[in-house]
């Protein structure tokens, strides 16, 4: 009635007054139930007459009886939402809940319902509640005082924030709105099981935090409860008034911490030295750090005391001399308290820098042994890295530069240590020295320059001359003249020395580094180019000498080259530079060799193995990615003409003996057509939004080789290259058509002549290319896939087949490469094809039934985890059937997929415990090495189910786990091992 204006709410009221005045206040509690429901459905309709009656009766109904009170507060939270409420009203609410309610008294749900009022007036109501001072404050710590339900206190906590946050006046009750809510600290609450609230432990204690840490008035009561609580044997408590302080440090100023600072200090510094927790000690040091940055935040007056230099001084007199003492005991957790310290500010690191690094260059020239010279060096680097953060180093900035001699003499003198472990020390320091910009004199880059040449190119060990790389690839970009100038011609020159025959072995391995250095080095565009032709000419060098041992020449030039492309991918100049420049050279290289393989055919050029063809293939991918659309267009204007019409008039060094004609007949063309996986690397990474010219003719040319090609390289990287063409193609007619085209020449093909597996490498990559990309065509691709794995001889490739729609494709048909790649398409894969493939086996004869659990593995083995789960209880039964299958691939994938379950469902696994142990324990015997490390750390795995599950059959798996222990593999004795010494701890005391 009173939404549609037939009533007004005044006539409710009269309406019920036989219920309201009734002497029984069961029946009045019922009446102001029925009025108050209404108001909460209709307290926008009302108006502000209305709304003044309403706040009167209901205020006084607050002194009725109790039993009525919860329905007269859910009437007030009604007229709390009114818009049209007069003015003075929201302070006449509360005054009279103040005063006539004792909320404590009430149930969890009226006292959550008297904090909603207070919330909403906080709201709507703000000035005229700031207007009633102190009072407010005062009422509401009466209202909140010995609050115990979680619901409750999320909300009285925001109310606490709100009024700190809008400045509402706390007068005298500051140290009581501070009991009031400290008294909760540290939170201590664990959900009940199956909670329906959802309110867990952390959204307290974060809810308290953001109180305790909101104004600096709670400063002199909040500092000694933390202190307290940081000096308790309760980690929980520790952690949470760690974190706390961390929090109260950024409102704080030095007024608040002064006298507070030396216990604060000395219970950080027992933290750190003495803890047997690493959360506590990274605590510590968070909260020495926001100490310190509060201290270097606040401005100081001219009669005041810098608390940060006092601060600091502490500090340094407590830990400086650890960093002396001869068995350096407490050395680390020293430089870790300072290092926190120093980090906070440039004036603390100046104080702290100018005390301790004299004291840590001359402790590391009195210690011989290299051990502790890696300890002192890796404090100095620590020193040097919080100077990097503060960025450029001024001159009048005295105290690193004052030390640059002795700084760059241990850094250069670790870097020629035998120890391979300072030496790795050494380089890190070195490159925080060269960012320092103005730190490094001339000669010292020089220098630096020449041990980086030395590490990456002489030192034995692979570590060192991996870490110089990296190093030399980031103090490139800092220093390009230098590094260009120098190191380039140095490797350009070592990569062209010829080598002695004894020493042929070395030479390969010095050429191998001068590639990867060559490579790691071109981080600039300025030295890209100059590396880059210095690495193509090495190609080609290479490919003229064509050696057996060439082949492995090549592909390190290749992956040296992809590098150089990652490297120059985000920089526009560089990517465009290295596109224009190495693209056309690898082409015209292969070009010429399979050119003079169709003339020549006994020449065995290197260029042309399958395998060097493979390592081009991401060089090229690599340059074309992140190409713009407009420089695309431009390159692909060239490559798709050079292998359609042969025109090579773009390619350097183009006098070919005869044409290039990859697509036409001819046994003298094979070489020829094996360049088509250079085609599918530059066409299938082009941006999707790149017209490619004469696209339906070269679609049509790769359906035709990828069917009818004998060499199973080419025909493979012709279905590729047609699959990564259709998932980009554009929907409609065009699309359908080649579809349509594609599957009238698998289809015959699969079912009889020479081409079979050729029509099936074809299926599997245009159903992956439209599985991707959800085309309604899949669906009929994939049950023609379904249909093969009863087919004998195709059967078990079929079956792998669902791996490669399933995984990545690191070449084409991924995102990287712009493929259409829908999310959670591995999802729905599953939901559709699943079924059908447990309905197949069981349908299936003996002899192929492998190929269903294989297909089926595959699948499982690449979904996404909690998808799995979710489906498990309904396959678990076929997975423990495909461990008994013989195919070891089939073995190896159920293996794969049930170890994380294990961990991830162990109630549902639990249920078929015997079954799993006796399939386990069976396969840590198989012949297969991946099988029984599998099998193995399955069995490691069941150790995370119920312990009262498990403890039957402990006896059984620690007597078979013995035997695994004397196999001849050491990565099967590794797994058994651990494994085993799981098993003997089951049923240990705390565990």
């Amino acid at each position: 009635g009173l939404k549609d204006g037939s009533w007004t709410v005044l006539q409710l009221v009269e309406a019920l007054g036989f219920c309201l005045e009734n002497t029984d206040p069961r029946m009045r509690g019922r009446g102001m139930q029925l009025l108050s429901q209404v108001l909460l459905q209709c307290y926008s309709l009302l108006q502000e007459k209305e709304v003044l009656h309403l706040v009167l009766f209901y205020e006084n109904r607050l002194q009725d009886h109790h039993l009525v009170i919860p329905s007269v507060l859910q009437g007030l939270r009604a007229l709390s939402m009114c818009e049209v409420l007069p003015p003075g009203l929201a302070v006449s609410v509360l005054k009279a809940i103040f005063q006539e309610v004792h909320v404590q008294s009430l149930l969890q749900l009226d006292r959550h319902t008297v904090y909603s009022i207070i919330t909403n007036f906080m709201g709507t109501r703000e000035e005229e509640l700031k207007g009633l001072g102190a009072d407010f404050t005062f009422g509401f710590i009466q209202v909140m005082d010995g609050e115990k339900d979680p619901r409750n206190l999320l909300v009285a906590f925001q109310i606490v924030r709100d009024l700190i946050a809008k400045n509402y006046a706390l007068g005298p009750f500051v140290e009581e709105l501070f009991e009031v809510t400290s008294c909760y600290f540290p939170i201590d609450f664990t959900p009940p099981p199956n909670d329906p609230h959802g309110i867990q432990r952390e959204d307290l204690i974060l809810s308290l935090r953001a109180v305790l840490a909101s104004t600096p008035q709670f400063a002199e009561f909040l500092l000694p409860l933390l202190i307290e609580k940081m000096d308790s044997d309760l980690q929980s408590a520790k952690l949470d008034a760690l974190q706390t302080l961390t929090a109260c440090c950024a409102i704080y100023g030095q007024k608040e911490l002064q006298e507070f600072l030396p216990s604060l200090w000395s219970s950080l510094r027992r933290e750190v030295f003495q803890t047997a927790s690493e959360k506590v000690e990274a605590e510590s040091l968070a909260a020495l750090h926001a100490l310190s940055t509060c201290l270097s935040r606040s401005v100081l007056s001219s009669d005041t005391e810098d608390l940060l230099d006092s601060f600091l001084g502490s500090i340094l007199q407590d830990c400086r001399h650890h960093l002396c003492e001869p068995d350096m005991k407490l050395v680390w957790p020293s430089a870790k308290l300072l290092q926190a310290a120093a980090g906070a500010s440039l004036r603390a690191c100046h104080h702290v820098t100018r005390s301790v690094l004299p004291l840590l260059l001359e402790q590391y020239n009195k210690h011989p042994q290299s051990s502790q010279r890696r300890t002192i060096l890796e404090m100095l680097l620590g020193f040097l890295e919080l100077q990097q953060k503060w960025g450029h180093v001024e001159e009048e900035e005295s105290t690193l530069l004052s030390l640059q001699a002795p700084i760059c003499s241990v850094v250069f003198s670790a870097l020629t240590d035998p120890n391979v472990q300072l030496q790795l020390v050494g380089i890190r320091a070195l490159t925080v020295l060269g960012s320092l910009q103005g730190f490094l004199s001339p000669s010292d880059l020089e220098l630096v320059v020449d041990h980086l040449i030395r590490l990456a190119l002489c030192e034995e060990d692979s570590q060192s001359s991996e870490a110089a790389m990296e190093a030399a690839g980031s103090l490139a970009p800092i220093y390009p003249k230098v590094f260009s100038g120098r190191m380039v011609p140095r490797l350009e020159e070592e990569l062209q020395s010829e080598p002695e025959e004894e020493s042929s072995r070395d030479c390969c391995s010095l050429q191998q580094r001068c590639l990867q250095a060559l490579a790691a080095v071109s981080t600039h565009t300025s030295i890209v180019k100059e590396t880059v032709p210095v690495l193509l000419q090495h190609l080609r060098k290479v490919q003229k000498e064509s050696e057996a041992g060439s082949a492995q020449d090549v592909i390190s030039v290749c992956q040296s080259l992809h590098r150089v492309a990652l490297q120059c991918q985000q920089d526009a100049e560089s990517c465009w530079y290295y596109h224009q420049t190495v693209v056309p050279s690898l082409l015209a290289m292969a070009v010429q060799a399979a050119v003079q393989e169709s003339t020549h055919p006994l020449l065995g050029k290197a260029l042309l193995q399958e395998e060097v063809l493979a390592a081009m293939v991401p060089v090229i991918s690599a340059a074309t990615t992140h190409l713009s659309p407009e420089l695309a267009a431009q390159s692909v204007s060239h490559v798709v003409p050079l292998f359609l019409n042969g025109e090579v008039s773009f390619l350097p060094q183009n006098s070919f003996p005869c044409s290039f004609q990859p697509f036409q007949d001819g046994e003298c063309l094979e070489a020829q057509r094996r360049l088509v996986a250079l085609l599918m690397a530059f066409v299938c990474s082009l941006p999707r939004n790149v017209a490619i010219p004469q696209q339906e003719w070269l679609l049509w040319e790769l359906l035709a080789l990828s069917c009818s090609c004998n060499c199973p390289f080419t025909a493979t990287t012709a279905a590729k290259c047609f699959a990564g063409l259709v998932n980009k193609h554009l929907a409609g007619q065009q699309l359908d058509e080649i579809l349509q085209l594609a599957v009238n020449r698998i289809e015959p093909g699969l079912v009889e002549g020479p081409h079979r597996t050729q029509a099936l490498t074809l299926l599997l990559w245009v159903t992956k290319a439209l599985v991707l990309r959800y085309h309604p065509l899949s669906s009929h691709l994939t049950d023609k896939l379904l249909g093969l794995l009863s087919d004998t001889e195709l059967g078990p490739a079929a079956a792998d087949g669902f791996s490669l729609l399933m995984s990545e494709s690191p070449d084409v048909l991924h995102k990287g490469c712009h493929a259409d790649v829908r999310i959670m398409f591995r999802q729905r894969f599953f939901t559709d094809n699943v079924p059908k493939l447990v309905q197949g086996f069981h349908g299936a004869g003996p002899d192929v039934k492998a190929n269903y659990l294989k297909g089926l593995s595959h699948v499982l083995n690449h979904l996404p985890k909690p998808v799995l789960v979710t489906e498990l209880p309904t396959l678990l039964s076929l997975l423990l059937e495909a461990l008994s299958c013989s195919d070891r691939v089939v073995q190896l994938s159920t293996l794969s997929c049930l170890q994380p379950l294990l961990l991830e469902a162990p109630q549902i696994m639990s249920l078929h415990i015997d079954t799993l142990v006796t399939k386990f324990l069976s396969l840590t015997s198989s012949p297969t090495m991946a099988v029984r490390i599998a099998a193995l750390r399955c069995a490691h795995a069941l150790t995370s189910l119920p312990t009262i599950v498990l403890l039957p059959y402990k006896a059984r798996v620690i007597r078979a786990l013995a035997k695994p222990l004397d196999d001849k593999k050491r990565l099967v004795r590794k797994e058994a091992v651990a494994a085993r010494g799981e098993w003997f701890l089951l049923g240990s005391p705390g565990r």
